[in-house]
């Protein structure tokens, strides 16, 4: 990032002083981002294949695929000029699309084990000795819903910062994911339903959970 930032710095001093002191078969502009390019996209693969947390990951790909074009053409002066300037990519294809799948890989596997968790947290809730939450006069399980729908967005946000290719792929993979979660809740819940008739709430989480259902659709 602040390299970035640097670079954005000089090749706006280039813009508004520099240029003018050369001719424009000079093309000193394109020789001044060129360069920078080139040294950051040697950063860049230097880092990706090096061997980086999922974290890095993600600040990876999102400053090479989002930040780093973006931020470049905030300003209308050095966006007119960088469009002038074939500068292609900081990573190459087949090295964006490797640190891209052990990403989306990474975080389908994290989401999965927060739906896991959030599956197991609202099964504990059913073994307490407490009567579920109303919401206008219903028994309700809202819980579970809300942390289900929250997982899956952030993570489709989270992909989607990368770039919108990125994003749809998630996307289409945590969709995937959903009717097994919900299988799995089903099993649960039919599981509960037979081994717990005697529990003291049985019938108010009975209709809690029914009521919940209508949240996933």
């Amino acid at each position: 990032l602040h390299m970035g930032k640097t670079m954005k710095e000089d090749l706006t001093v280039v813009v508004n002083y520099i240029k003018q002191l050369y001719p424009p078969e000079f093309n000193v502009f394109s020789t001044y981002a060129e360069l920078y390019h080139n040294y950051f996209a040697s950063e860049a693969q230097k880092n990706a294949e090096s061997h980086l947390e999922d974290k890095d990951i993600y600040l990876l790909l999102s400053w090479a695929h989002n930040i780093y074009p973006k931020d470049m053409r905030k300003d209308h002066v050095l966006a007119e000029e960088l469009g002038k300037v074939e500068l292609g990519s900081l990573l190459p294809s087949s090295l964006s699309k490797k640190l891209e799948k052990k990403y989306l890989d990474s975080e389908e596997a994290t989401v999965k084990n927060s739906l896991s968790r959030c599956l197991e947290k609202e099964i504990q809730r059913w073994k307490e000795d407490k009567e579920p939450e109303k919401l206008n006069g219903h028994f309700q399980s809202e819980l579970l819903a809300i942390f289900v729908i929250q997982s899956i967005y952030s993570g489709q946000k989270r992909a989607k910062d990368i770039s919108p290719a990125v994003g749809e792929e998630l996307s289409h993979r945590l969709w995937k994911e959903l009717p097994a979660f919900l299988q799995s809740y089903k099993d649960a819940f039919e599981d509960f339903k037979e081994r717990s008739k005697k529990h003291r709430y049985y019938k108010p989480i009975l209709i809690a959970n029914i009521n919940n259902c209508w949240n996933f659709r």
